[in-house]
């Protein structure tokens, strides 16, 4: 069993934000896989779905961005859990839009909802995909910015990181381990 999560803010108010790009590549992994978010658990909406034998857990949290953690911490012990059978998706300031960073371990470089994670998990170790939405523009705060939607002249670039993101994310379920799963998705544009 396998736990993909992806951050964001629920709401219709945050649907399209930056700071949602994890939420989106869940509904985009959901619509693939023709997966419904019919059950809601420890603060989580959650959709399943099988890769042959293996049964993927999507999950989107419910809590609010900066409290990330105490939904996923129980969603770990609900399930039983390993951290190498969770994979966690979010929003990356530091990266350009349309680039993927797909780690196993970091600091949360000033991520609140990462920062909960790490604090409830109790450890910086676990599998990610950092997705770019690049920086403010000059003169612009960062709260604006990551709750502002996507640019038009940018979208093209979210939606191949977004496709990008669910295609690793099913690599990954398929059995591959994640370090050749970031071998064969880290992605800069």
């Amino acid at each position: 069993m396998k736990l993909i999560v992806g951050l964001g803010n629920p709401g219709s108010k945050y649907m399209a934000t930056k700071h949602n790009v994890g939420f989106i590549t869940i509904d985009e992994l959901a619509h693939r896989e023709r997966a419904s978010f019919t059950k809601h658990q420890c603060e989580a909406d959650i959709a399943e779905f099988f890769v042959g034998s293996e049964k993927i857990i999507l999950a989107k949290p419910v809590t609010f961005m900066n409290e990330s953690g105490r939904s996923v911490g129980p969603l770990m012990n609900y399930y039983n859990l390993d951290r190498d059978d969770v994979l966690v998706i979010y929003d990356d300031l530091d990266l350009p839009i349309g680039s993927l960073r797909l780690r196993q371990k970091g600091g949360a470089g000033g991520h609140n909802g990462i920062k909960s994670l790490i604090q409830h998990l109790g450890t910086n170790e676990f599998n990610r995909i950092r997705i770019g939405i690049d920086r403010p523009r000059p003169g612009q705060d960062v709260i604006s910015h990551v709750l502002g939607t996507f640019p038009k002249e940018t979208h093209e670039n979210m939606l191949f990181s977004v496709k990008k993101a669910a295609d690793a994310c099913l690599y990954w379920a398929e059995g591959h381990t994640f370090i050749d799963t970031m071998n064969q998705f880290n992605v800069k544009t």
